[in-house]
């Protein structure tokens, strides 16, 4: 015994037992790798970003902004079925998918200022850079009475 474990017999059983076993991904399981890659470019008066959505289609995309907040998402749905002529299934296969991913454009951006275009499976947008307003100072007075 090489030292004493909390997992099993020993720290190292638990580590090449854990090599040991062949992976299987489930049957439902869909890498998560690559969705939404984004890459964003900074110019002078916008930012630009290019979102990868490969197997969406445009009415598929939505694009919310809200509390200065920029929500691309993507849902889709697909349905295959081949039936033999006595109507028994011979492969019947559906899939579902979503993502989404948000990004901070700031309060003073508003959904006019933003332009979007859906072109093979990337999503093009181009947000204007937007000078904060500065907060004004308000005084607020409690009123008194009497």
């Amino acid at each position: 015994m090489l030292m004493p474990s909390i997992f099993g017999e020993t720290l190292m059983d638990d580590f090449f037992n854990d090599f040991a076993k062949p992976w299987r991904p489930a049957a439902h399981a869909m890498p998560a790798t690559g969705v939404m890659k984004t890459d964003i470019k900074e110019k002078d008066d916008s930012f630009e970003l290019e979102i990868d959505l490969p197997g969406y289609k445009k009415e598929d995309v939505k694009a919310e902004l809200k509390d200065g907040y920029m929500t691309i998402s993507a849902e889709t749905k697909k349905e295959n079925e081949e039936k033999k002529e006595d109507g028994k299934y011979l492969r019947r296969e559906r899939y579902y998918g979503s993502c989404s991913r948000s990004f901070y454009v700031g309060e003073d951006v508003t959904e006019n200022d933003i332009k979007a275009k859906f072109e093979n499976g990337i999503l093009h947008v181009c947000v204007p850079k937007v000078e904060a307003k500065p907060a004004v100072e308000e005084n607020k007075y409690i009123a008194i009475e009497g």
